[in-house]
């Protein structure tokens, strides 16, 4: 881990009264379509786990193998999501599931209480626990699940070996331009391999110069691309960063958390892709960074409400008092 944060470049100022606080230190690279560096903050070349900031990749085997050929666009939009457990997410799993014969049984996610609170409130009035279809990952299992079954492959869908594994793990080294050096094993019990930031900038810069019609890959990314910025409230959930950005975006481009501060962006109409880590693994150094990226690249307006709120703040405490702010240092 020295080694990620040697070269690390202070990115976020919490300031708090006019005094500086607490900063937060991280990488981040600006990529073109051909995933050459335009922009790059840090050290472009550390090693990085993307976490969840690449389910479009790892859904590439799924749309390109025909799996989800007949799949909607707000079934991809959902296989690509970090999605906050609502009834909306959780009921079009199951009913994704059901289509294929299957059940929440099947799912290897695990389960957590859902992230948002209407639905962690009706599971607690009604004295039920929460199930694997409340699991933020559950969409991106659903499409695992219906690659393995046009696979023909087993149950275990998250070993390592498991062909549906081996098809993604070719797709990412492929969508990146590298071989991945290792893996670990994500929060929802999938591999989830190594990479370097600049190589997941130029796949998701990749991502934004895809076209429809230019072949199976470029067909994949396209649509997924598309998806996720038509359906922001599947990918996330109202009030999440992601949604916000998609939504204030009016589907132009995408954007995609992952946990331990990553966050990547495609912008098909700009030819740019967006990679950043920071360092301490702070979701609201990253949601900061990016808004103010996607505002510097013109994606966003820097005065639009949803840039503000995540690059400024305010800081409020638990009396709705003003405390402090955010302060993005990009440089000039």
């Amino acid at each position: 881990m020295s080694q990620l944060s040697s070269a690390a470049v202070d990115l976020v100022e919490v300031i708090r009264g006019d005094t500086v606080e607490s900063v937060h230190r991280g990488h981040a690279v600006i990529c073109d379509g051909a995933g050459q560096i335009i922009e790059a903050w840090g050290d472009p070349a550390t090693m990085i786990y993307p976490r969840s900031s690449c389910k479009m990749i790892q859904a590439l085997p799924l749309l390109e193998s025909g799996a989800g050929r007949a799949l909607s666009t707000a079934q991809l939009a959902l296989a690509c999501a970090s999605h906050q457990g609502a009834a909306i997410h959780s009921e079009a799993v199951a009913h994704w599931l059901a289509d294929m014969g299957l059940g929440e049984a099947d799912l290897r996610c695990g389960t957590h209480m859902p992230y948002a609170e209407e639905a962690r409130d009706d599971l607690v009035r009604a004295g039920k626990e929460p199930c694997q279809l409340h699991n933020n990952c559950s969409g991106k299992h659903a499409g695992f699940l219906m690659l393995s079954q046009h696979l023909g492959a087993g149950p275990e869908y998250v070993e390592v070996d498991h062909p549906v594994q081996r098809a993604i793990r070719t797709a990412f080294e492929e969508a990146t331009e590298m071989d991945s050096p290792g893996y670990g094993i994500d929060g929802c019990s999938a591999p989830n391999f190594l990479t370097r930031l600049d190589a997941l900038a130029g796949a998701v810069g990749r991502f934004a110069r895809a076209r429809e019609g230019q072949g199976t890959r470029q067909d994949a990314m396209a649509r997924l691309t598309h998806a996720m910025g038509a359906f922001p409230e599947m990918v996330a959930g109202e009030g999440r960063a992601c949604t916000d950005l998609m939504r204030a975006m009016k589907g132009k481009g995408a954007v995609k958390t992952g946990a331990e501060a990553v966050f990547v962006a495609i912008l098909p109409e700009l030819d740019r892709g967006i990679a950043l880590k920071i360092v301490d693994g702070t979701t609201r150094a990253s949601e900061a960074v990016i808004a103010a990226l996607l505002s510097r690249i013109g994606a966003l307006d820097a005065k639009d409400p949803v840039v503000e709120r995540l690059t400024m703040g305010p800081i409020r405490n638990r009396r709705d008092m003003v405390t402090g702010r955010y302060n993005v240092v990009l440089g000039s």
